[in-house]
């Protein structure tokens, strides 16, 4: 069955056949989205937009008619709805702002006023809250009273003091076990025992902290330790997917997609790819550039020539190794930018290590090789020598290249990510030209050139 005939049968769909709509929903040409979507029953149509991305359901919103918008946005918990709205164009955002009910309305632009990548914009406002001086029962009864009105997701119960200040919090369990006139105060974890984070914190540092212990759903709080809303796993994960997206993008010489593949206009993605091959080209007629200055020697000892490709592929793919394990390696927070010492003397020994396995190995491909004195010459001797020798000096150089480049970014305030392979590829095609003629030019001292 296709998905446009799941769409149209007249039945509300289990939940795996919503999960599969889901995904495949960026496969339908736009054009057909407003039709698909309204032959949808409404609670098959609700299950369906709430399971969404943001950018999904914000296309979803601009195709519907105006009278029906306000109850589609209302469906959301403030934190959705802002995802949703950051999606939309300025005009259409004041518009969905409007249809919003004056709580719901603050709560969302007060999370729109953070940065997309912080915390605080991707927060639920909206969270089981107690006091410390409630017993048990009271606690109970009023967590009830707020399930059905104000809170969306409830693991735990947090307490606060009049000023909004975090003290605690409760686990459900932990509360229904308890003792009915037992005080909140003497059963909740304390706010100095609490993992927060803070509004402002990134979100790559918030994903690490959420998978260092496996928490649910941690608190929000300002400098002031006031709390302002939760975040939970489900949040992360799906801005944590994002996030990887754009890094394996930039790694792989594309400016990052804001949209699916099949989303992305045509001239948009040659944008998007055009801009990164102009520079690596350009950084390859350095490589031509480099291949002129050693003219004279090529001209004298044609059989240079062959092993150049040998030569710049693997400075370029012991560059493009490096940078991947350091980039991934900041991403988990397993480097950090003071450890760049640790790194470089790690990736020395490793680039010598492997630059000696592959020099030996050209080495001998070239000294033993049957028809090696047709094939490189009389001098062939030394031809495996230049060779062994610069696959020692390329692949180290490579290695420090991609290693070190990371940091460097870092350092300038760039994404790391930006050492992207091809980047470093092209770096250090250029420099191994150097690497490999000068050995040449030192091994046959006047023999040949």
């Amino acid at each position: 069955m296709t998905l446009r005939d799941e769409i149209s049968v007249p039945r509300a769909l289990t939940d795996q056949e919503i999960d599969k709509l889901v995904l495949d929903w960026s496969s339908l040409p736009q054009s057909s989205h407003q039709e698909e979507f309204l032959k949808l029953d409404r609670k098959t149509a609700e299950e369906f937009f709430l399971r969404m991305r943001g950018s999904d359901q914000a296309g979803i919103f601009c195709i519907l008619p105006v009278d029906d918008r306000r109850s589609w946005i209302r469906l959301l918990a403030p934190d959705d709805a802002a995802d949703l709205i950051q999606n939309l164009s300025e005009d259409d955002k004041k518009l969905a702002l409007q249809l919003l009910d004056t709580q719901t309305r603050h709560d969302v632009s007060a999370i729109l006023a953070y940065h997309e990548d912080q915390a605080g914009g991707l927060m639920n406002s909206r969270f089981a809250r107690l006091r410390p001086d409630m017993t048990v029962e009271e606690a109970i009864r009023y967590l009830r009273a707020q399930t059905r009105t104000q809170v969306e997701t409830i693991y735990y119960a947090y307490v606060l003091d009049q000023s909004q200040r975090l003290l605690g919090v409760v686990s459900l369990r932990l509360l229904f076990a308890s003792p009915p006139q037992t005080v909140v105060s003497q059963i909740m974890v304390k706010d100095k025992d609490l993992a927060v984070i803070h509004e402002n914190q990134d979100i790559e540092e918030t994903a690490r902290q959420f998978s260092s212990r496996e928490y649910l759903a941690l608190p929000v709080v300002d400098e002031k330790g006031i709390m302002k809303g939760i975040l939970t796993f489900d949040d992360v994960v799906q801005v944590v997917q994002e996030e990887a997206t754009e890094d394996i993008h930039k790694i792989g010489g594309v400016e990052a997609l804001d949209a699916p593949y099949f989303k992305i206009g045509f001239l948009n993605m040659i944008r998007k790819r055009a801009g990164w091959l102009l520079v690596l080209f350009v950084g390859e007629m350095f490589t031509a550039t480099a291949m002129g200055y050693y003219e004279e020697q090529i001209s004298k000892a044609i059989v240079l020539a062959l092993f150049i490709p040998l030569i710049i592929s693997s400075g370029g793919n012991s560059g493009s190794q490096a940078s991947t394990l350091v980039i991934r390696a900041m991403a988990l927070g397993e480097v950090r930018l003071r450890d760049w010492w640790r790194v470089f003397i790690n990736e020395s020994a490793a680039g010598f290590v492997l630059g000696l396995i592959l020099g030996l190995v050209g080495l001998m491909r070239i000294f033993f090789w049957p028809a090696r004195e047709e094939l490189y010459g009389p001098h062939f001797g030394l031809v495996s020598l230049v060779v062994g020798f610069s696959l020692v000096g390329v692949v180290m150089w490579g290695t420090l290249t991609g290693s070190m480049l990371p940091f460097l970014l870092r350092r300038l305030g760039l994404d790391p990510a930006t050492a992207s392979a091809p980047f470093v590829a092209t770096l250090v095609d250029v420099t191994g030209l150097i690497i490999y003629f000068s050995v040449a030019s030192y091994i046959f001292a006047g023999s040949i050139l």
